[in-house]
């Protein structure tokens, strides 16, 4: 008796490889730029941002991620065909054109663009231009800059001066103390990242921070750590933060910890899973402060 053959799975549609260009299925790197943002909006208005501001950088925060990622997937379309974890992206796939890509993220844009003119002051408008330039500029940098991933780390902490801009009408020192931490942490994440992707980026001649530290990668991963915690810490002295916020440091040392666990042997698997689990110590820190002034 002849089997029948199972029907071929439909090819994916329009719509579901836009989804796939701008990370839908992926929501890690919406968290990780979430979490600092957050940060930045409970410490410049004392745990309580309007609800207006708080949903425009949510909103703004998801729109641009997706943006950059799809201006990421331009700019790296012929290094992604090369690098495995990335050659089925679509466009490194050629599923997509190159000005669909580039469309999307010039709507996404200017979605983000009209909450900030419609929501926003003055100032929090002429910051989200720098914004803009730091997402589409930070995928060219891996071309020339020996550590893409601090330009990175600016670029996903902006949201950090935004936020003070947004609530206060101006940027104190605190929030560039705070946007200092967060490049910190996204070296040590993001070079977590690089890790997994070391050879292939060293065959097409990208540069990295994994490549940059060389063996001593995981001990650089840990100094940023170490860096991040110590000036969160020192945030939290100087505004007079109590207990829970020292909790939530005390639970992303651990996890920072849990990382290095993780990454040690240097195993592109585990590797790649430190990278996803820095959602909890983005989660952790916030946990922290919005216990705190919960319950002052």
């Amino acid at each position: 008796m002849s089997s029948v053959p199972p029907p071929l799975a439909a090819p994916p549609s329009r719509f579901e490889l836009y989804l796939k260009l701008i990370r839908f299925d992926r929501p890690i790197g919406t968290l990780l730029l979430l979490w600092p943002t957050l940060w930045g909006l409970w410490i410049a208005n004392a745990g309580a941002p309007t609800v207006t501001v708080l949903l425009v950088f949510v909103a703004g925060t998801l729109l641009m991620r997706s943006a950059g990622c799809a201006i990421n997937d331009v700019a790296d379309r012929d290094f992604d065909a090369h690098v495995a974890r990335t050659a089925e992206r679509p466009l490194a796939a050629k599923r997509i054109r190159t000005r669909e890509a580039v469309f999307i993220a010039c709507v996404l844009a200017l979605l983000a663009l009209v909450l900030v003119i419609a929501f926003l002051n003055t100032l929090t408008l002429q910051l989200s231009f720098a914004a803009a330039f730091l997402a589409a500029s930070y995928p060219f940098t891996k071309r020339f800059f020996a550590m893409p991933q601090a330009y990175l780390g600016i670029a996903f902490g902006f949201g950090i001066p935004m936020a003070f801009a947004a609530s206060n009408n101006e940027v104190s020192a605190l929030a560039w103390w705070l946007l200092a931490a967060n490049v910190l942490w996204t070296i040590a994440y993001d070079t977590e990242y690089a890790m997994v992707d070391r050879d292939d980026d060293l065959k097409i001649g990208i540069k990295t921070s994994a490549i940059l530290f060389g063996r001593f990668d995981v001990a650089a991963i840990m100094v940023c750590y170490f860096g991040s915690l110590i000036i969160l810490l020192g945030i939290g002295k100087s505004l007079g933060l109590s207990w829970p916020y020292w909790l939530g440091l005390a639970a992303a040392s651990a996890i920072a910890l849990y990382h290095y666990n993780l990454i040690r042997t240097r195993e592109r698997e585990r590797c790649f899973r430190a990278f996803l689990h820095n959602n909890w110590f983005g989660a952790a820190v916030f946990a922290g402060l919005l216990a705190h002034y919960s319950l002052a």
